[in-house]
């Protein structure tokens, strides 16, 4: 992956922050949705269904973009540790920002649920009718949501520490593609 300048580019920055509200969205209509048999039950599920298919979409762009266009490298200080905890949390990240979806989709595709989008469009099936697939990946959609819930926050706490304990510029690259050393 190539090495670019200290930030990341205006399109990752998009791409990221988008995602980042989009996800937290996401996970509290999915903790509403299975909270309650109200009729908002109705409406956060189909809130949720073309979510999922719009953060798949974009995180597919967005690891293209990253591919090609690299990330800032991190601080030569960092320690190793926490230079392959920043590789390892963006690998995982990754994996459940395209897992969720796709496993979200199987799912109903399992439970012979349609997959409806806005404007009465549908998704075909990806996996076939199976009950006992369905429960499997109901368990797993339930599981990895709060493995994803936890590396958010695991995210949110490094990008907090390297802005107010290391104050090295790694959040202001993704922030405002501030150049690393640099204060406004």
């Amino acid at each position: 992956m190539k090495q670019p300048g200290q930030h990341f580019s205006a399109l990752q920055r998009l791409l990221h922050w988008s995602m980042a509200v989009l996800i937290i969205a996401m996970l509290f209509v999915g903790v509403g949705m299975v909270a309650t048999v109200s009729r908002l039950h109705d409406t956060l599920l189909a809130l949720h269904r073309p979510l999922g298919i719009a953060l798949l979409a974009l995180v597919l762009v967005r690891l293209a973009v990253r591919l090609t266009r690299g990330a800032p490298a991190l601080p030569a200080d960092l320690p190793i540790w926490q230079r392959l905890g920043a590789h390892a949390s963006h690998l995982v990240l990754y994996a459940l920002m395209i897992a969720m979806p796709l496993i979200g989709w199987s799912m109903l595709s399992a439970g012979g649920y349609p997959i409806v989008m806005f404007g009465g469009v549908h998704l075909p099936p990806i996996v076939p009718h199976d009950v006992a697939l369905y429960a499997w990946l109901r368990a797993a959609h339930t599981w990895l949501a709060m493995a994803l819930y936890a590396s958010v926050l695991l995210h949110l706490g490094a990008a907090l520490f390297h802005a107010l304990i290391r104050r090295d510029g790694v959040l202001a690259s993704m922030a405002r593609g501030e150049v690393r050393g640099q204060l406004r």
